[in-house]
């Protein structure tokens, strides 16, 4: 079964999920822009989610861990959360 590991930023509008993402594209540090703008708990970690399988987590996101290229940061991300920031660090076939 596949398994992927993964970080996220998650913020309550699209404007600010893409204000980060054009911030990290521009050099700023993934899980330094997570500490310090993500309302998720693992904002403590970087934003780092550990090891998941297909179905652990809600649809959409699933769906960007699952298809996006590793070590690319994917979003905005809508979900019934908010506006995520996605970086698969990590997936097996």
């Amino acid at each position: 079964m596949a398994r992927a590991s993964a970080r996220h930023i998650l913020v309550s509008t699209e404007e600010a999920c893409l204000k980060l993402k054009q911030e990290i594209e521009a050099g700023a540090d993934f899980a330094a822009c997570a500490r310090d703008h993500s309302l998720c708990p693992s904002s403590r970690q970087g934003g780092e989610l550990g090891e998941f399988g297909p179905g652990q987590m809600v649809k959409e996101f699933d769906e960007v861990v699952f298809s996006a290229e590793v070590g690319t940061v994917q979003g905005p991300v809508k979900t019934q959360f908010g506006y995520h920031l996605v970086e698969v660090t990590r997936r097996t076939a």
